[in-house]
């Protein structure tokens, strides 16, 4: 248990046992007779539009406080009709048989509910499908009964340490508008395997009213969002993936849902508390959504039915889940400084979203064992990717958040004397040792408008005038050897996998901006300039080689599969030197000295350069002659090692 191996979990050790005791009893009630999660867990399959075995249609909606509720649409001119009216079949459920010739693929529909004192039009919470109209601008369900997509490729095999391209679709295209599923598949997708990418993480695939949420103001959730394409053109761009090797795992948000009372689940049936708390414990303070009751059954086997919809029917080998810290404690961890463990175990813990996650973790893989979930949460709770039988909540990785806060830190508020390579090695390898994690030096928070990238940060206006490739500006030249430095550290550091937001490998200029009233709706930063990174007189590309050399070492040599080791630290000269799985690493940070025989102790043999930063196809000067064997002198290794450089050697003898 969790309390054995870190002896600070000693004194809650009644409360992680007692939570362990919970979560095993929640299994069991939801779980067959066999007690199988997955087997029982179906809600999507009973529940919405579907098609029966004899080609009619049955149509059933759970709604407990409704008192009619009638099917409307294209078929009946959107009027109320006692033949289109559902059926109370107990339970709260409600259900309509159709005949097979009154529903054609393509019809517009939603649900006239009635209740007491009220009604009023909703679209059904299990809907696969929603449409808006370009012109009024109203989301609408739509019948979808198209040929059945053939697989061509199966999943992949798990992915131990995730090289994750982190992307949104709507923004993946150059051009000013949303991109589409197609697009991704054709332009960006070729992009992620010869970068060396392993997995794919998608960002704001569930249906959101307002693009300009990033996607994480969900109001249908079985939904593929439709302003990016139909369902079928995602399940290609998912089997090409597949096809090249790549995993996709989706950023699935069951944190919180959108308000919208007339596209999602909002007053669904004139109850505020259907699936969500009553009162003031329904509505998040900050982001103005309600807030889901992890405590009622029907929550919990709507969301987890919710996952093995997303994973049967779009064959994704994982999930990203957001916001978890919000889901864990009452307050949501808003102005919480979690600097100690009893933050974790006190009446401020959500355990009913701490025993839903340890459900979704145990469904997903008994779906599919090497399916792979991660924990977004900024509180550090002990035991989140641990596993449930150690008294875990069962996440098989965390994101480690506070790397890339440090990294705004540095850049923001110190010069580059005060960089300090010892606390940079403390901060970025900071991690509890029965977790596995994931680092990024920046991922799209980073990139939104109101904040900076790394590359913003480090060249400022310059980007726009001093970025092609005859520039002598040495503030340019600066910029880009650290950039490059600081994704190798962290990459070097990461506990067990790594991420970059999309079209940041290579320094994308400015930030993202969705279309708003701010900004006159506009898409001139909601997109992505590739054009930037294939011109042969600009110096993005130098840092999208960088990026590419960078991954393919650690994929094919699985370095990550190891822990890394400091060799030497001296924080007067700014070196750093780091060993990983036969690898070394040597930094140096100093903003003006080139060391020449610069010794540090190594394992005895002879080594040489596999990655220089300095190189020219990275934009470096090419200071250091990589076809050069070192071989060790009294147990050091003695390189030249020039000014804000990075040397990867490793050991052939």
């Amino acid at each position: 248990m969790l309390y054995e191996t870190d002896t600070f979990l000693e004194p809650y050790k009644s409360i992680i046992d007692s939570r362990n005791r919970n979560i095993k009893f929640r299994l069991r009630s939801l779980s067959d007779v066999k007690g199988s999660l997955s087997h029982k867990i179906n809600n999507h399959l009973y529940y919405g539009l579907h098609v029966t075995e004899d080609g009619n249609w049955i149509f059933r909606e759970y709604a407990p406080n409704a008192t009619k509720v009638f099917m409307i649409g294209d078929f009946n001119s959107w009027k109320k009709n006692t033949a289109w009216e559902l059926h109370p079949i107990g339970n709260g459920d409600w259900e309509l048989k159709i005949t097979k010739h009154f529903l054609v693929h393509g019809q517009y529909y939603k649900l006239y509910i009635e209740w007491p004192g009220g009604g009023g039009e909703r679209l059904p919470s299990y809907v696969r499908r929603v449409v808006q109209d370009e012109n009024t601008k109203v989301f609408s369900a739509q019948v979808w009964n198209p040929s059945p997509y053939k697989w061509q490729n199966a999943n992949p095999a798990k992915v131990e340490n995730p090289l994750i391209y982190e992307c949104h679709i709507g923004m993946s295209g150059e051009e000013e508008k949303v991109a589409s599923f197609d697009e991704f598949r054709t332009n960006v997708l070729p992009r992620v395997k010869k970068l060396g990418y392993n997995t794919l993480q998608i960002m704001a695939l569930q249906e959101h009213p307002y693009y300009g949420s990033f996607g994480y103001q969900v109001s249908n959730f079985f939904a593929l969002s439709s302003r990016f394409g139909t369902p079928e053109e995602f399940k290609h761009l998912v089997d090409e993936a597949h096809k090249m090797g790549i995993s996709v795992i989706m950023d699935i948000v069951h944190s919180h849902a959108v308000d919208n009372e007339a596209e999602g689940l909002g007053m669904f049936d004139g109850r505020e508390d259907l699936y969500f708390h009553y009162g003031e414990a329904g509505r998040h303070p900050a982001w103005g959504s309600r807030c889901f009751d992890y405590g009622k059954n029907e929550t919990v086997c709507f969301l987890l039915s919710n996952l093995k919809f997303w994973m049967e029917e779009y064959h994704l080998d994982g999930f990203r889940f957001d916001g978890v810290t919000s889901m864990l404690y009452w307050d949501h961890g808003l102005g919480t400084d979690f600097g100690n463990y009893e933050l974790y175990f006190n009446s401020n813990v959500n355990e009913g979203a701490v025993s839903y996650l340890a459900l979704a973790n145990h469904l997903i893989h008994e779906i599919n064992p090497s399916s792979i979930t991660i924990a977004e949460d900024v509180s550090g709770m002990a035991g989140l990717a641990a596993p449930f039988e150690q008294g875990g909540i069962g996440f098989d990785f965390r994101m480690s958040m506070g790397v890339a806060d440090h990294w705004i830190k540095w850049i923001k508020e110190r010069d580059d004397w005060q960089w300090s390579t010892g606390e940079m090695w403390y901060e970025l390898t900071r991690k509890r040792e029965d977790e596995k994690t994931i680092s990024y030096a920046e991922c799209h928070d980073q990139a939104m408008v109101g904040d900076k990238t790394i590359i913003f940060r480090l060249l400022d206006s310059l980007m726009y005038t001093d970025m092609n490739t005859e520039s002598q500006s040495i503030a340019i030249d600066r910029g880009i050897a650290l950039h490059k430095m600081i994704r190798l550290l962290t990459i070097a550091t990461a506990g067990n996998g790594y991420l970059t937001f999309m079209g940041n490998e290579f320094g994308h200029p400015e930030w993202i901006d969705f279309p708003r009233e701010g900004n006159g709706w506009s898409y001139k930063y909601a997109r992505r300039q590739w054009s930037l990174v294939d011109s042969p007189f600009l110096r993005y590309q130098h840092l999208n080689n960088w990026d590419a050399r960078m991954i393919d070492l650690f994929r094919k040599e699985e370095i990550l599969s190891d822990a890394p080791v400091k060799l030497w630290d001296k924080e007067d000269d700014h070196v750093m030197v780091i060993e990983r799985k036969g690898y070394v690493f040597a930094f140096n940070f100093h903003p003006t000295e080139s060391f020449v025989g610069y010794g540090f102790p190594v394992e005895e043999g002879e080594y040489v350069n596999v990655l220089d930063s300095d190189a020219k196809e990275f934009g470096g000067f090419s200071r250091v002659d990589d076809s050069v064997v070192h071989r060790t002198v009294d147990g050091q290794l003695k390189l030249y090692i020039p000014s804000r450089t990075v040397t990867v050697l490793k050991k052939i003898a």
